[in-house]
């Protein structure tokens, strides 16, 4: 039998990086630090009460998690306007693009970013059938202003979408730059809204900014986060978004009913209560990449300048050759980016001296 496939899905793989059982995962951006026990049990505690009650539907509008993500955003982001109407949540960040899409993509219509990013953002066109066009970035990875200006009056899109810190290569977009694509988004006649994806923003370098505080200003623009990474939490699948009330109440009209369980929602609620300590290796991390970075510049590589919780790294005339080496020693790293690069999360300082030897070894 025949299944009725639509044509373009047709001999397509499904995204995902591989789930391997090695030594030292490196390869999808993970948090490497476990929650800690206190964290664990408060958790557990809320899931449990949540269970209580799991004969019911969970809270449609999830205003108790949406408050706490305020107050969270309010301390993290130094943004204090915020209320709960000006926060939306899903499962994951991936979620939350799927309903930026849904919302503001479709037939007939364009999201815009700038290449290379992260390999998500054409599945979520293309699962909304909206078209997906890229402008590409400058050789060392940042963006290029006047080009994506020119692009964004050449095509109108409905959406411009701009990962900061860019996914795979760690690159940061100042505020100026968010302000320059908002005002260009803003005369597009048919309305854009600029989407600034800060999934790793809390890795940034000490004064680097939050384009959360920019949204007062502009009620067009966007700010995703994720719970996945510096909180530990990419099992738990929360991400949320920052905008104005009427762009959250248009991701309300696409939403399926209660898309965020009460297991969920409890989940996020206790991390959120305990984000100090949830986060409090994101200064280790930070120190590890650094000191990564400027370890791999040492052996004569190029690295790109990183916000992130991650390295893009190269070139190499044969990155499957090396990712393949160190895969065998243990390591898993990514093959993304550009031809000829590859990319390590940070990992623990155990993890990254595993790196470090077993690289030496297979590019000896």
């Amino acid at each position: 039998m025949t299944l009725p496939i639509r044509p373009d899905l047709r001999g397509l793989e499904p995204y995902g990086a591989p789930q391997l059982d090695v030594t030292a995962r490196l390869n999808v951006n993970e948090n490497p630090y476990a929650p800690p026990d206190a964290v664990v049990d408060a958790i557990a505690s809320a899931v449990r009460k949540a269970a209580e009650g799991l004969n019911r539907y969970p809270d449609r509008d999830f205003l108790g998690l949406r408050q706490d993500l305020a107050r969270y955003l309010a301390v993290e982001s130094h943004v204090d306007f915020l209320e709960p109407r000006n926060i939306w949540a899903a499962n994951g960040s991936n979620e939350v693009m799927l309903h930026l899409h849904q919302a503001f993509g479709g037939p007939g219509r364009t999201v815009l970013s700038f290449a290379p990013t992260y390999s998500m953002y054409p599945e979520y066109a293309r699962d909304t059938l909206t078209e997906y066009l890229t402008v590409p970035r400058r050789d060392d990875f940042t963006l290029d202003l006047d080009a994506a200006v020119a692009a964004i009056r050449e095509h109108a899109p409905s959406m411009v979408i701009v990962a900061s810190p860019n996914n795979p290569t760690g690159t940061a977009l100042p505020l100026a730059q968010v302000r320059d694509l908002a005002e260009a988004a803003a005369a597009v006649p048919d309305g854009c809204v600029v989407v600034i994806d800060e999934a790793y923003a809390e890795f940034r370098r000490v004064g680097t900014q939050s384009a959360a505080s920019l949204i007062p200003e502009y009620p067009h623009l966007a700010v995703s986060r994720t719970m996945s990474k510096a909180f530990g939490l990419a099992g738990g699948r929360l991400g949320y978004l920052v905008a104005h009330e009427p762009l959250i109440d248009v991701l309300r009209l696409v939403r399926l009913p209660y898309h965020l369980s009460a297991v969920t929602q409890a989940t996020a609620r206790a991390a959120l209560a305990h984000h100090l300590e949830l986060q409090a290796q994101v200064d280790e991390i930070r120190a590890e990449r650094d000191e990564t970075v400027a370890w791999l510049r040492a052996q004569g590589y190029t690295v790109a300048d990183t916000d992130a919780n991650f390295a893009l790294f190269g070139p190499f005339e044969d990155r499957e050759r090396v990712f393949e080496g160190l895969l065998a020693r243990g390591v898993l790293i990514r093959v993304t980016g550009p031809e000829g690069w590859l990319r390590v999360s940070i990992g623990t300082p155990q993890e990254m001296a595993l790196f470090r030897s077993a690289l030496l070894e297979v590019t000896a």
